[in-house]
């Protein structure tokens, strides 16, 4: 049986950061903002709030606070790059506070922005082959007002927190995932990184006196990337699906920044009513941006049954993903 995405759940938190603060903590004029990401607003997180707060407030968003309706959730993934400690997964945290049954399993996959299409497509393997009949909870979160540098204008200009989620199991023929692709290029992993907080660089004080406990990003490598891989990917997946992007009917991408979002469209010749938006309100929101800008644009315009949908992003490591679903 078809495995597809039967719910959809969201959540940023309510403190908006505006263009205003990030100008004058990063040296820089809101113009300069503006004009290079196309961002007006992002959301952080309470101080004290975990990203599992995040995922949980996204999953209680999808399944309701009656717990009576709950169907059974056997998968807990929860795809970061942020997660509440190094160890035990922040899927582990999740389970635990949503009161879930020890009896199922839960882990994280760090696939940095492209987490959520990982986390889709394992999902869909293990629901399609090892769990049939059951289904799986995808949660794509992230905290990254946690580990940004404010004082770096080409990146505190760009990241918020968000979470995104999705439950995910059995459709009928004809409906759910057609189609995915997913990439890693290894070689590439120093283009977006956190250098220190693992056995490769301790967090120790020179690590803090370097700033490496904080995020950094090789922007033009980043777009360079993207709109290289991007195009690759979408073409890659539709061949498989056996459509063509005119056969598509909503196209969501990572929310990376809204300035390459409008050049990636025009670059495929999308019509720009078909790709749906979140980075201008919500900056960049990590693994949670296609999640959370699929579960927007739904309540904007609700999905209909039978819709093509498309989904795709680029992400550290470097990673790209993409898939191709018919909604039920």
């Amino acid at each position: 049986m078809p495995i597809g995405i039967l719910r959809l759940g969201a959540y940023v938190p309510p403190n908006v950061v505006d263009n205003a603060s990030i100008a004058a903590w990063s040296h820089t004029t809101e113009q300069w903002v503006d004009e290079r990401t196309g961002i007006a607003a992002r959301r952080y997180a309470d101080p004290g709030a975990a990203t599992s707060d995040l995922a949980v407030a996204a999953s209680l968003d999808l399944l309701g606070e009656d717990r009576t309706t709950w169907p059974g959730i056997d998968a807990v993934i929860v795809a970061t790059s942020t997660a509440d400690q190094p160890q035990p997964a922040t899927a582990a945290a999740l389970q635990h506070k949503l009161g879930l049954p020890s009896g199922g399993f839960a882990f994280d996959v760090n696939a940095v922005c492209s987490g959520f299409l990982f986390g889709l497509v394992i999902a869909e393997g293990l629901l399609g082959h090892r769990l049939k009949d059951r289904s799986a909870l995808v949660v794509g979160a992230d905290m990254y007002s946690r580990i940004m540098n404010r004082e770096d204008r080409k990146t505190v200009s760009l990241f918020g927190d968000g979470a995104g989620a999705a439950l995910v199991g059995p459709v009928p023929d004809g409906y759910g995932l057609h189609a995915s692709r997913l990439v890693t290029d290894g070689e590439l992993r120093s283009i977006v990184q956190v250098p220190a907080g693992g056995t490769a660089r301790r967090l120790d004080p020179e690590a803090y006196a370097a700033g490496d406990h904080l995020f950094r990003m090789d922007g033009r490598r980043v777009r360079d990337y993207v709109i290289t891989t991007l195009p690759k990917i979408v073409e890659e997946v539709l061949d498989e699906a056996g459509l063509a992007l005119e056969d598509i009917d909503r196209v969501v991408f990572h929310q990376a920044n809204t300035r390459l979002l409008e050049h990636c469209t025009r670059l495929l010749g999308l019509d720009p009513a078909r790709v749906p938006l979140t980075a201008p309100r919500y900056g960049n929101t990590g693994a949670a941006s296609i999640p959370v800008t699929l579960h927007d644009s739904h309540l904007r315009q609700p999905l209909r049954r039978g819709e093509r949908i498309l989904l795709a992003g680029v992400g550290g490591g470097m990673t790209a993903g993409a898939a191709v679903l018919t909604w039920y």
